[in-house]
């Protein structure tokens, strides 16, 4: 279980109105198309890149810029969006890219433009937030600047590093065969490579005695990667956009979509090159294929002319713990929960309206959670609040849990099996904060989740988001070329909002037995296996007949029963919870 504490804002998961004075303006134009790309040497395959290149560009704005992100859609055969991961969004929510939440998805031939002031520090990456797209190519690292930063002066040079995983399957396929009966278990897509810098084999040129920041992100879809460079050690100086008091790590676990920033210092002498090095995380899948090779590697290159070393094998993964992080603003745990909300992790769906035009045209019922939709999982939180968030992980594997607009004080995480939370808790003084924290086993995207229906809308002070925020005509013009309704309920019903038909609904669950048709094809199954078993017998005995006329002897044919049978191997119950506050 985690709970996020947390306060809210003006927005469906954020929004603070502001006036603000903008220091620059910084605009990207990307037209967004096909490639063929093959990053790990193995299989060329097409890949969304961005004006004509993949790895696609790194954004990168100063503290109090405004960003401006012109998208043309050169797909031709796809819908897409951007989310701008980690962003708060203060003010502009509908700038958030979550498709079906924040805005209609951008069809293909069509343009649409993300403008947003920029006003927090740190690491952040952006990516397709669209029918789970965003593996086959479609994210990059998004970096902001800070001037003010508490860590200026203690390092020489900063550099970003990317991981992920790679499929060699387009998206669109891998999702039809996950989101399917014959995927019951709900068993996730193995990856077939990990990356670093969207390559293998990396090489990063440094000088000996000279402090670097790394900004590290995890931009994969599903894999969360160990990470470790042999002959160093890390200082932990931010994560997911909040600077932490220094902490000393060897060992990193990065969960999809999380982001660290550590200091390295280098050695004195350029005698030897020292291995990076990220292994996937095995225990995410079901299954592990023959052959996988979980591990990418890159390497520190004091001298080039000196070899580049095999990485040494490690007896056990023993990451740093980032709950022991200390934020260096000291902000101390939220009290006084005005609202508390349990997740049982569980699939649900968005409705046909994205949920931020359903806030925005449906009056005074836009603090009624019906109107979102029957299986949106959606709570109405009122402004500067102090919101409880207890997620209880009924599932087998870990699970990222990301919140949009927000970063979350995280004040509790049990241990694997520890079932449900009962508030026997201590809460730390000043807790760790961050928008994406790890779910242990039994205790969610990545993205398989988020596809499948693993999400909830929070959606804040509606009221007041009516009265402020004006969405422009570009956004409403891709949900016309959609064909896709931008009023009312979840349905598109703009005159009864309570009125849901037609309504997007999840897909019924798997029957727990057999189904009319099952029992049918049983029955005649069994009737098809009687009549062989007797033709055999007539057979068999016209055979004997004829051969031995004289023979009186009688015959006793014995059947053994038939029939299917199902076993089911059940595993120990337990659960780990998370607990955290965040405010509103």
């Amino acid at each position: 279980m985690i709970s996020p504490y947390f306060k809210s804002s003006t927005w469906i998961l954020v929004l603070c109105l502001q006036h603000f004075a903008y220091a620059a303006t910084v605009t990207y134009d990307f037209n967004i198309t096909w490639l063929t790309a093959n990053p790990d040497g193995v299989f060329d395959r097409p890949t969304i890149g961005i004006n004509g290149q993949w790895p696609i560009p790194q954004i990168t704005v100063t503290v109090g810029d405004r960003l401006v992100v012109n998208v043309f859609n050169q797909l031709g055969n796809q819908s897409t969006s951007l989310h701008f991961h980690g962003l708060y969004h203060n003010g502009t929510t509908h700038m958030d890219g979550a498709a079906g939440v924040s805005q209609c998805p951008i069809p293909p031939g069509a343009s649409f433009t993300y403008d947003m002031k920029i006003d927090q520090p740190g690491t952040y990456w952006y990516h397709s937030h669209n029918n789970g797209q965003y593996p086959d190519g479609l994210r990059g690292p998004l970096i902001v600047i800070d001037p003010d930063s508490p860590f200026e002066g203690q390092y020489d040079e900063e550099l970003v590093l990317t991981f992920s995983d790679w499929y060699h399957d387009q998206m669109m396929d891998l999702m039809k065969s996950f989101i399917s009966v014959s995927n019951p278990t709900g068993a996730e897509p193995v990856p077939n490579s990990a990356l670093m810098n969207d390559t293998q084999n990396l090489t990063v040129s440094v000088e000996p005695g000279k402090t670097y920041m790394l900004r590290m992100v995890n931009i994969g879809a599903f894999a969360a990667q160990y990470v470790w460079f042999e002959g160093h050690t890390m200082r932990i100086v931010e994560v997911d956009g909040i600077y932490t008091e220094p902490a000393e790590a060897d060992m990193l676990y990065m969960t999809a979509a999380q982001r660290y920033s550590v200091l390295l210092t280098t050695k004195n002498d350029t005698t030897s090159n020292f291995a990076i090095v990220a292994c996937m995380d095995q225990d995410l899948f079901d299954t592990v294929p023959p052959g996988l090779n979980a591990n990418v590697t890159g390497w520190l290159v004091y001298d080039q002319n000196q070899e580049l070393p095999t990485p040494a094998l490690v007896d056990a993964f023993d990451p740093f713990d980032d709950f022991t992080l200390v934020p260096v603003d000291g902000e101390e745990l939220y009290e006084n929960v005005d609202y508390s909300i349990t997740l049982d992790v569980r699939m649900d769906n968005l409705g046909d309206v994205p949920t931020i035009y359903t806030a925005l045209t449906t009056g005074d019922l836009a603090t009624n959670a019906s109107v979102y939709g029957s299986s949106t999982n959606t709570f109405i939180l009122d402004r500067n609040q102090v919101i409880e968030i207890i997620v209880n992980n009924d599932d087998p594997g870990k699970h990222p849990f990301h919140l949009h607009g927000h970063a979350f004080q995280t004040v509790v995480r049990s241990q694997d099996d520890a079932g449900a939370y009962v508030g026997n808790e201590t809460f730390p003084q000043v807790p760790m904060r961050r928008d994406t924290v790890l779910i242990s086993p039994k205790s969610p995207p990545r993205d398989w989740h988020v596809s499948s229906g693993l999400v909830a809308t929070l959606v804040e002070a509606p009221i007041s988001l009516q009265e402020n925020l004006i969405i422009p005509e570009n956004h409403f013009q891709v949900c016309r070329d959609h064909d896709l309704p931008f009023a009312g309920n979840a349905a598109g019903n703009t005159v009864d909002l309570f009125d849901l038909t037609g309504e997007n609904l999840p897909p019924a669950p798997l029957p727990a037995g057999f189904t009319a048709r099952g029992i049918v094809a049983l029955v005649f199954s069994c009737l098809s296996a009687f009549l062989g078993l007797a033709v055999v017998v007539w057979y068999g005995y016209g055979e004997i007949g004829a051969k031995e006329p004289a023979s009186a002897g009688k015959t006793t044919a014995g059947a053994t029963d038939g029939g299917v049978t199902s076993s089911t191997a059940a595993e120990k119950e337990g659960r780990q919870q998370h607990h955290g506050h965040v405010q509103t």
